[in-house]
């Protein structure tokens, strides 16, 4: 695996290895009148460097680095997402790069039916969405809290959103966050607590960025039923890329 690299470095570390790693099994959000015409809060440049053409043929990229809004931020622009493993802050981009295209979405008839029992709101309650997601109960629970936490930070800062699905009581059963840079979604994590809860916040989350892209990062037999397609990591770095630059 490569290292995250020192924008003042004058040659790279190399801090880990990757062998044997394996992940866990419109409008913009960030415009929508949904939740407000709040723009992003601007960031700096980050310290860290990532660049693709130094990235190996595996799904884990670099290991090191911070958590740092700019950071997080410039490494979505590059096609890199972080998650922990091990202990260790690793940065990945997947070989085989999950999208969704709004356009692509599948609805099933019973999804529909559950779209009309329940209902979706957007960024009313993001530090509950991103609890539920890292319950260390579920299977294949990866949010640390220092995820938490750096999340929340975009959250607060207007780059991080969150689709909440109520019952018509109000009680939340589902949803799902991530990062919206420019014309991109990056889907972090998801949960439901009823039937089709999550399935229903990606339908909305497609309905309100119907002319962007949502990444999924990995693309799993669920998401494959919604519409969501494996592609090659050059062409999901380079619609990354595009994407983010809207």
């Amino acid at each position: 695996m490569g290292a995250a690299y020192r924008r003042s470095a004058a040659q790279p570390v190399r801090v880990g290895s990757s062998q044997g790693i394996r992940p866990p099994v419109t409008r913009r959000l960030g415009r929508m009148d949904a939740v407000g015409s709040r723009e992003p809060a601007p960031l700096g440049p980050s310290q860290w460097e990532f660049d693709a053409r130094r990235w190996p043929e595996t799904d884990a990229v670099a290991e090191g680095g911070d958590l740092a809004p700019a950071t997080v931020v410039a490494a979505y622009r590059s096609g890199a997402f972080p998650m922990p493993h091990e202990g260790r802050l690793v940065w990945w981009s997947p070989v085989l790069r999950g999208v969704l295209e709004p356009r692509n979405f599948h609805a099933s008839r019973s999804l529909r039916r559950s779209a009309r029992r329940l209902t979706c709101t957007f960024d009313t309650d993001f530090g509950a969405v991103i609890d539920a997601c890292a319950d260390p109960a579920r299977p294949g629970s990866w949010i640390s809290p220092e995820i938490r936490e750096a999340y929340l930070h975009l959250h607060e800062l207007g780059w991080a959103h969150s689709v909440e699905t109520r019952e018509s009581d109000g009680r939340l059963v589902g949803g799902l966050y991530g990062l919206q840079v420019g014309g991109l979604f990056a889907g972090e994590s998801m949960f439901h607590r009823v039937s089709d809860a999550s399935k229903v916040a990606v339908l909305a989350l497609v309905a309100l960025q119907r002319d962007g892209l949502v990444d999924v990062q990995w693309s799993t037999p669920h998401l494959a039923s919604l519409g969501a397609v494996a592609i090659a990591r050059y062409d999901g770095v380079s619609s990354a890329a595009t994407f983010c630059s809207w």
